[in-house]
């Protein structure tokens, strides 16, 4: 007997297409409009930066944020507010010191878990016993990943090298201490236990509830697998369900239901957006399971080659090329070719980076060749 294919009915709220999401999030993220907040303020209201190398903090905030200059996030992250450590998505976020202290706990269970994948490289390893000698050796003195790698295998010398290292990140929130991470000095990965560097311990893992509305208010409106995808957990729904009767509720085109907070802000989906030059794994672009908000399909992938991301240039709100510094000049690369008017604006946007990131450096904006 033939079964009937059962209908789904598509969940109540009004549609809101690509434009709307696009401006909704751009708002969202202190890309439509510049802000006049603090460095670290932009770090908590967006729930961290993605940070995998030092310089793509500081440019997305050039992006977001009205008068900023370097020396606002190298501040308190030498004074310690805001520390560079492995949360969402189990790679490098740069967040405020009460972020490091919660969001770690709470995405702990992933590391838990990404360790899974280590086993044959772990065998015969106590990761308790590893915990406590990588605590000891790092709030002795920070030390380097290699340094740790060679305690660690005198202890258990058949031991993976690497799965040493991951089993070291995982288990422990280790910081990475300055002068790393502050603009225009360099040094090695140094690292120490969050707790030691920030001087108070960690709390429990928090209830996701507060996070969801956190996430919302800077990525919203959005999914439940947007979120998930954005912290690298699944089993968020129940969260969303209980929050339900306090946020409203959209689809998008497809059908999918998408969350918000009542009051968030949702402009006008022919608000302009001017031109923005993101870094390198700028979590705009990172942060949604459906990416056509920022990402037009016949782009997707563009930006990435391999493991490696590149520079993102936005125009109209959406991603539009790419962009890099070579010497002497800001080379941008449309994926196709832009208007006069449009290239003038990206023009004068990517003047006004050069001033904020490089204001003793002479450059000077230069199209290159159209990725078509």
């Amino acid at each position: 007997m033939t079964k009937t294919k059962r209908s789904v009915t598509p969940p109540a709220g009004e549609v809101l297409g690509v434009r709307a999401l696009n401006r909704a999030t751009l708002a969202r993220q202190l890309l439509l409009r510049r802000s006049p907040m603090s460095a670290e303020a932009a770090v908590a209201h967006l729930v961290g930066l993605q940070a995998q190398n030092v310089k793509p903090p500081y440019h997305a905030l050039a992006a977001r944020l009205d008068g900023f200059t370097p020396e606002e996030l190298s501040r308190p992250m030498a004074d310690r507010a805001v520390v560079r450590i492995v949360t969402l998505r189990s790679t490098l976020h740069t967040h405020t010191a009460d972020d490091c202290l919660t969001l770690r706990p709470w995405v702990q269970p992933a590391r838990d878990r990404e360790l899974t994948g280590f086993r044959k490289g772990l065998a015969g390893v106590d990761p308790d016993r590893l915990a406590a000698l990588v605590r000891e050796l790092v709030e002795d003195e920070p030390r380097t990943m290699g340094q740790l790698r060679e305690a660690l295998l005198k202890e258990w010398p058949d031991a993976d090298p690497q799965a040493l290292s991951v089993a070291a990140r995982c288990r422990l929130p280790l910081v990475q201490i300055t002068p790393r991470g502050l603009w225009g000095r360099s040094g090695q990965v140094m690292l120490t236990t969050a707790e030691h560097w920030l001087g108070r311990p960690a709390g429990p893992a928090p209830e996701p509830d507060g996070i969801v509305l956190r996430y919302l208010a800077a990525f919203g409106p959005a999914s439940v697998k947007d979120m998930q995808v954005w912290a690298g957990l699944t089993r968020l729904r129940e969260a969303f369900e209980r929050l339900r009767p306090r946020l409203v509720t959209f689809r998008d085109a497809g059908g999918v239901e998408l969350f918000d907070l009542p009051d968030a802000p949702r402009p006008d989906p022919d608000t302009p957006a001017p031109p923005r030059f993101l870094p390198e794994f700028d979590n705009l672009l990172l942060s949604h399971a459906d990416r056509t908000r920022v990402v037009p399909p016949e782009f997707r992938g563009r930006s990435w080659q391999g493991n490696t991301a590149h520079r993102a240039l936005l125009v109209d709100g959406f991603l539009a090329g790419l962009w890099r510094l070579e010497e002497g000049a800001l080379v941008v690369e449309p994926f196709r070719g832009l208007g006069t008017a449009r290239r003038e604006e990206v023009a004068a946007e990517g003047e006004r980076t050069l001033r904020v990131l490089h204001p003793d450096t002479a450059y000077d904006v230069r199209f290159g060749t159209v990725r078509g």
